[in-house]
């Protein structure tokens, strides 16, 4: 294993070969019954005699930042490791356990801080495969896992009653769903930014959504629901229950009656003194996503004899005194078998299925698409879209009788349902000379969907104007020109705290003999682009007499994409993959 070799005595369950300090007294002890000299045991008795030095004189030392919810417990391992002498290559190993959050692990690390410790248990693999991914961050590597706990849904005992606790069960879907109606427990979570917790139950609720006829908006609007009632942390949302169990409190629209832990962080709460009551806990049925405590060297300036002595105590805690340790503070320890009574302490239930297998692990692809869309959801949007109304718009789609702009409307009336009051929407349509010498109009300006606009709102606005997309007849595309002046448009009306984009959809090529070359729109584009206001450009090529390479590269500019469509009605998903790679690139 090269620096990471293995320690003398590796093995789970292995003994430590020296004495113990306490076997040692022993032996002194009974030296001193026998010694006929009665100087020599005042000798020892002050301390004047020495025996040999203990291992703790000269130990290894190792700093070892942990998730907060697990550092109590591998604090008292630690403590019991120095007084069992335990040892790596004849040397004590002294373990000096903080609490640290990962997500603040994790950015020091990116942002090549210099860190003190050799070793770090973050509470989900997905903070190490994070770094993993980031090239210019100090090589992590796991070499265990600690322990797990299930990621569910907690609740006050009332709330819980009130949806059929324990003897009725929920998917992620019914449960989330459970919780966002008027009159529902109000359901609170980690900030997915800075929580695994929040992130994998995230990414749980989305994938099952997406899955679903209608689920892409169905996740918008729980995610939307959620961003509101989040914390920064995992260690800050216990805090947003009722403060005690009388029901004062029930009704304090600032506090949460449901909430997204781990069943450990329930099982903490329900133990504490000052819980002011216990929770239930729901499995879902579907499977619940796990936090899975990976045991990884920070390889930034660790030594061969600190990596020895790391793996040492990695297997001293897969020993069984410290296991039943780690249970006692709410962790599972093996996938096979689960105590019952650590569930139930937790305010689990046997007629809810603790026991069913995790669920399969979310892929990178699947994390990063729920932090991308939570991160637009929490955000909003301001979104400029620009759709091309060229003759070659009127073409009828294969195997359907509709043209390509009646698809186009219908996918962009779908897109429109997912976005919220507070996000900003506009239109624009080109062609050639649409108004005057200008291939271009503004249709409707970008603002907030859910202002007042004339007799209506902004999305009742907008909406009317979508379906009122005609294409132009004998028109042709005029792209270099129009893509120039919404990109200018877009970049000058920035909002600040906004996911701001700009969205070009095109069915064919620049056909305006008199606009701006492409190679000079390129030259303007990447003078407007602003990493500090980031704008980036979603090109979308539509049938087949559109350039997928030219949308790639004119948007590759300005930090976008390019996506080619054949069918208009794919434009809808298109248009959210597009947005959720770019708000996932942001996010990094």
């Amino acid at each position: 294993m090269g620096r990471h070799s293995l320690p003398d005595q590796y093995g789970a369950g292995g003994s430590d070969p020296r004495p113990r300090a306490r076997r040692r007294t022993v032996a002194l002890a009974t030296g001193l019954v026998l010694t006929v000299a009665g100087g020599t045991a005042a000798a020892v008795q002050s301390g004047l005699l020495s025996f040999g030095d203990s291992c703790q004189e000269n130990p290894v030392r190792l700093k070892l930042a942990a998730s907060p919810d697990l550092a109590p417990a591998l604090t008292a391992a630690a403590e019991r490791a120095r007084d069992d002498d335990l040892t790596s290559d004849g040397r004590c190993v002294a373990v000096a356990v903080t609490a640290r959050d990962a997500y603040k692990v994790t950015d020091a690390l990116r942002a090549g801080d210099r860190t003190d410790v050799q070793v770090w248990v973050p509470d989900s693999d997905l903070w190490v495969q994070r770094l993993k991914a980031d090239g210019g961050a100090p090589k992590v590597s796991p070499v265990g896992k600690v322990a797990s706990t299930p990621v569910g849904v907690a609740m006050v005992p009332a709330a819980a009653k009130s949806l059929g606790w324990p003897k009725k069960t929920y998917d992620w879907i019914e449960l989330a769903g459970a919780t966002l109606q008027d009159d529902s427990p109000r359901l609170g979570a980690a900030d997915p930014a800075r929580s695994a917790t929040g992130l994998l139950a995230l990414t749980r609720l989305s994938t099952a959504a997406s899955a679903a006829e209608g689920g892409q908006t169905q996740a918008a609007a729980m995610m939307k629901a959620l961003s509101q009632r989040t914390s920064d942390s995992d260690g800050q949302v216990l805090d947003t229950l009722p403060r005690d169990s009388s029901g004062a409190e029930q009704g304090n629209p600032k506090r949460n009656q449901a909430l997204i832990v781990s069943e450990q962080a329930a099982f903490a709460h329900n133990a504490s003194a000052d819980s002011g009551g216990g929770l239930d806990f729901f499995h879902p049925e579907d499977g619940s996503p796990r936090l899975d405590y990976p045991y990884t060297l920070v390889d930034q300036g660790l030594t061969t004899d600190q990596s020895r002595a790391a793996i040492r105590f990695m297997t001293y805690l897969r020993q069984p005194e410290q296991l039943r340790l780690l249970e006692r503070h709410g962790f599972r320890t093996s996938d096979e078998a689960v105590s019952k009574k650590l569930v139930e302490g937790a305010g689990g239930s046997t007629a809810q299925p603790y026991g069913e297998p995790a669920a399969e692990p979310a892929s990178q692809v699947a994390l990063q698409e729920a932090l991308g869309t939570w991160t637009i959801t929490v955000q909003s949007a301001r979104l400029t879209t620009v759709v091309d109304a060229s003759a070659s718009m009127s073409d009828t789609v294969p195997g359907t009788d509709r043209s390509r702009m009646d698809v186009t409307k219908a996918s962009l009336l779908q897109a429109l349902a997912t976005f919220t009051p507070e996000d900003e929407i506009g239109l624009w349509d080109f062609s050639t000379k649409l108004d005057g010498d200008r291939d271009y109009r503004v249709l409707v300006p970008t603002e907030r969907l859910g202002d007042r606009a004339g007799t209506g709102t902004q999305r009742e606005r907008l909406s009317a104007a979508f379906s009122g997309l005609t294409p132009v007849p004998d028109g042709a595309t005029g792209l270099y020109d129009t893509t120039l002046a919404a990109y200018k448009a877009a970049t000058s009306s920035y909002v600040k705290g906004k996911f701001n984009a700009l969205v070009v959809l095109t069915d064919g090529v620049n056909q305006d003999p008199g606009s701006i070359s492409r190679a000079e729109l390129i030259t303007q584009l990447v003078r407007l682009t602003n990493p500090e206001r980031p704008v980036p450009l979603i090109m979308i090529a539509v049938g087949p007499d559109a350039d997928r390479a030219e949308a790639r590269q004119i948007a590759a500019v300005t930090g976008g994409s390019g996506h080619e469509v054949s069918d208009p009605s794919q434009i809808h998903s298109v248009i959210l993959k597009a947005i959720v790679a770019a708000g996932a690139q942001g996010a990094r």
